[in-house]
């Protein structure tokens, strides 16, 4: 029976008439991808990057996200050829790679991705949940429509070359990392520093003039308005580690009474 995949991230940024909110799952949990990818949001980043991520666990988040609105993204932990293989073969469409530095690392990424003669992706769709064991019709033939690629840039000396980057040709979109970018400047855990916002900044105004859709994460609400007004096509609005944790304390801080609390009530 033929199968159709859903659209890429690339089309719906394309079709959007607004930027897309999205929602990072960080847990390793289908049930938690599920409860994100269900919220209304319009994606879910599945990090193997910084989360607990196994290829098995990608495909359940990957199964788990397939009946929502959601459009999920996979951010691999690095973008060597085998990594990109295995998780385009796992069914992902859309692929973060992190940590890319310049143009020609940018078309290494692309080189992976697509097949022959046009790259250097292996050939086992047959036998994968990417082309659904073949039930997708001519899946090698337009692999490319089916899978879309975007490149993080999160060093000062990506920021330098973020418009070369943006030129590749295949490249679908740039995420800004300001945690990353802040550290390469030496501000480690200021990610609102104004140097580190001015670069954003830079970064934002390349890859727009390249043509092409950036993002960027900010979980303060203040800061990522400010980053949608200066351009931003799609953007990290929280993270589900985040929230579950933030709500706890939150909850705690409701019910659990403090030392001073047990003082005033003479206990």
């Amino acid at each position: 029976m033929p199968f159709r995949l859903s659209p890429t991230f690339r089309d719906r940024l394309s079709a959007a008439s607004r930027p897309l909110a999205g929602g990072w799952v960080c847990s390793g949990s289908p049930l938690v991808a599920e409860i994100m990818a269900g919220s209304g949001l319009d994606w879910v980043l599945i990090d193997m990057e910084h989360g607990p991520n196994t290829l098995d666990t990608v495909v359940s988040q990957l199964q788990a996200v397939a009946g929502t609105a959601a459009t999920p993204v996979v951010r691999l932990p690095i973008g060597d050829i085998v990594t990109i293989k295995q998780v385009l073969d796992l069914g992902a469409q859309n692929i973060l790679v992190p940590m890319v530095g310049s143009a020609a690392e940018a078309r290494a990424v692309v080189e992976a991705v697509r097949y022959p003669p046009r790259g250097r992706r292996g050939v086992g769709s047959a036998l994968a949940r990417s082309a659904r064991w073949n039930r997708v019709d001519d899946y090698l033939q337009n692999a490319d429509a089916y899978v879309s690629v975007f490149v993080q840039v999160e060093t000062i000396e990506a920021v330098d070359a973020a418009a070369e980057i943006a030129a590749v040709d295949g490249i679908d979109g740039v995420f800004v990392g300001p945690s990353d970018l802040a550290a390469s400047l030496g501000l480690l855990g200021q990610q609102t520093h104004p140097q580190v916002t001015d670069a954003v900044a830079r970064a934002f105004s390349a890859v727009i003039a390249a043509g092409k859709p950036v993002g960027v994460n900010a979980f303060d609400p203040a800061v990522a308005q400010s980053y949608l007004d200066a351009g931003a096509a799609f953007v990290l609005v929280g993270a589900d580690v985040a929230l579950l944790a933030r709500g706890s304390e939150a909850l705690a801080a409701r019910w659990i009474p403090t030392a001073d609390d047990t003082l005033r009530a003479g206990y």
